[in-house]
């Protein structure tokens, strides 16, 4: 492949050196994936591949979902914009038609001249991409999915004690017996090692984005990997238990592992009954086991670059679309704004800093959001910036909402750039049809026609403060609050205990409260 690259002159440590902008971007989408790795300091996670990949990127510690639903939040990440812009908070709308038509990630680097392909699951498959994956807009060559993907739901886990096929969470396989006689990411992963091994007869630069489907439920997953994890080694979260205060607008009754037929012969009352710890296990090994299994097949994809000269020229990044809960307040999945929803793992690796000499991993505790991901791309590979957007942009085909990280990738490795204060908070937010936790219509997923509140949640360095108000029209109703959150984590890294009812703390609910109404704009980074 002909590399088309350029080189700039910076000051590291008093030294000039000379740093190349990389030609290509991996982007590695791994769907429901919480920080469930080693890298993040996980003790129930065997991941050697991720986190041999951590040791050359940048992590950050502290990166949140807009929101902690697949749709939703794809859709923003990959257009720079936040859910109340997109005006999309369940599956079964189309932002180019419902919104506006915005400009998506990889469709600047296919207008800049590269390659583009998706593979598996990028952008949510169905309406919410036009059954497209948002074509002929976002990619040069036709998305890729998966076959067996048809069989994601299918009755194929064994069940010992009916002696039958069900439809059940927990669901490890021999991949040979399986419809197809293989899994979905597997194939996603063949898929992309044909891309990069043929890529090379090109000229052009690439943006290859893989979705992973896995840990996503159900947690199919090959019965191999559940051999790192025996039960005996699984612990349980400590705070299995409703938090303090909370409102039962901010609980999620994870409708979608009731769906499964194993959860549902447990026969528990709806809608706080706590799994018994015994499944509680199963559900945390298995999810655990497939975190294993995808680790595997990044792994053969980093080193499929490395085989076929890639690895040098290409930017890989490596993210989660959202955060899942494995029991902490006896919740599961996602569907809320605890921590444990919208807090994602976010890894860059970038070749222009692989070779600095340094000590230490580079870990950022900055507050980044995933809106942040496609500024951020974009300058590393020297293209024209994306400006910001204003607070209101549906006219505007390309802008962000987000910032790009250089900056705080810069400051990581020591260079001499111009310093800035950064983010100072995170945005998430979620719907709910009512107060109360219900089937139908579904809170976890509720259709736009029955949202009728909206969650919105700040996360700085010291607390997330949360406020469900009204909405109507697209747009909150400030005026008429019916619950608030608040959490310090400097006493309360669980979010067990909900302070807002304190009037010892009203000047600190205050602050919150007006940034958090104040919005994104105003928690920018600043100069100084």
């Amino acid at each position: 492949m002909v590399v088309i690259s350029f080189c700039l002159t910076f000051l590291f440590l008093q030294q000039s050196i000379e740093v190349c902008f990389a030609t290509n971007i991996l982007l590695i989408m791994v769907d429901d994936l919480r920080p469930a790795l080693g890298c993040y300091g996980d003790k129930n996670a065997h991941t050697p591949n991720t986190d041999a990949f951590a040791k050359d990127s940048v992590v950050f510690y502290r990166a949140y979902a807009q929101q902690a639903l697949c749709a939703p939040s794809r859709n923003s990440l990959l257009t720079s914009r936040r859910p109340d812009t997109l005006h999309l908070y369940d599956f079964y709308s189309y932002w180019r038609d419902f919104a506006g038509n915005f400009t998506t990630l990889p469709q600047y680097f296919t207008e800049n001249g590269y390659i583009t392909k998706s593979i598996g699951k990028v952008f949510h498959p169905g309406i919410s991409s036009n059954y497209s994956d948002d074509q002929p807009y976002s990619w040069s060559e036709h998305p890729y999915h998966p076959p067996t993907e048809q069989y994601k739901d299918a009755s194929v886990c064994w069940n010992v004690t009916t002696t039958s096929f069900q439809r059940n969470l927990v669901c490890p396989v021999d991949p040979t017996r399986q419809p197809g006689g293989t899994l979905p990411d597997l194939q996603s992963l063949y898929e992309a090692k044909l891309f990069l091994e043929n890529i090379n007869n090109s000229n052009k630069s690439f943006f290859l984005a893989v979705g992973f489907h896995k840990p996503h439920v159900p947690l199919k997953y090959p019965k191999r990997y559940i051999d790192f994890h025996p039960l005996e080694n699984v612990t349980l979260p400590k705070n299995r238990f409703l938090p303090y205060g909370m409102p039962t607008v901010a609980w999620n009754p994870w409708t979608d592992l009731r769906e499964r037929e194993d959860i549902a012969n447990l026969n528990l009352k709806f809608p706080y009954e706590r799994i018994p710890d015994s499944w509680a296990k199963l559900i945390i090994q298995s999810y655990y086991a497939a975190v294993s299994y995808v680790d595997d097949l990044i792994g053969q994809l980093v080193l499929t670059l490395q085989k076929e000269d890639l690895y040098e020229d290409t930017i890989i990044v490596l993210i989660g679309d959202h955060g899942w809960s494995l029991g902490e307040h006896s919740e599961w999945s996602k569907f809320s704004n605890f921590e444990v929803a919208v807090n994602v793992p976010f890894m860059i690796n970038v070749p222009q800093y692989r070779n600095i000499n340094r000590k230490n991993q580079m870990y950022s505790y900055s507050l980044v959001e995933l809106v942040d991901l496609f500024p951020t791309l974009v300058q590393l590979a020297g293209l024209e910036p994306v400006p910001e957007c204003p607070v209101i942009s549906r006219d505007i085909k390309l802008c962000t909402e987000g910032v790009s990280l250089v900056p705080l990738i810069d400051s990581l490795y020591g260079f001499n750039f111009q310093k800035k204060k950064w983010k100072t908070g995170a945005f998430s937010q979620y719907p709910r049809p009512g107060l109360y936790p219900t089937m139908k219509p579904n809170s976890d997923k509720p259709r736009l026609k029955n949202i009728k509140i909206m969650g919105y949640s700040i996360r700085t360095n010291q607390y997330r403060y949360t406020e469900w108000v009204r909405f109507k029209s697209f747009a909150p109703d400030w005026s008429n609050v019916y619950a608030v959150e608040l959490y310090d984590y400097t006493i309360d890294s669980g979010e067990n205990l909900n302070l807002a009812d304190r009037p010892e703390l009203n000047d600190i609910k205050e602050m919150l409260s007006n940034k958090l109404r104040a919005g994104w704009k105003n928690s920018l980074p600043k100069q100084i």
